[in-house]
């Protein structure tokens, strides 16, 4: 898997779903920050993916450290899980903290 690159790096993301937003199709609430790494493209020709956890307020832009992927084994899109510089989360806290959309996906969590 390409995306393994990305473990345990700094990352610079853009923020496309603010915590807060409502996504554009669905009718959900984003819980947590949501955007892509810039000049990337995942399995379903998108920019890459991410989950931004650990903060709290709407965002736009952060850098942050890559510490997990969530693998979709029904579908060609991984999704990147990054954190402020000192924090972790446990898988349980990742499936947790994404549950509102992974819900409808089956994965697994690569560290």
């Amino acid at each position: 898997m390409e995306n393994k690159k990305y473990l345990n790096k700094t990352l610079k993301i853009k923020i496309d779903r603010p915590l807060g937003s409502k996504h554009p199709k669905h009718d959900f609430i984003y819980p947590v920050n949501y955007g892509y790494i810039p000049n990337t493209i995942s399995g379903d020709g998108e920019e890459l993916d991410c989950y931004l956890l650990g903060v709290f307020e709407p965002l736009n832009d952060f850098e942050g450290k890559c510490i997990a992927i969530i693998h979709r084994t029904n579908d060609n899109d991984d999704k990147l899980i990054i954190v402020p510089e000192n924090k972790n989360y446990s898988d349980e806290a990742i499936n947790a903290l994404t549950e509102f959309q992974e819900q409808y996906f089956e994965h697994i969590i690569i560290r």
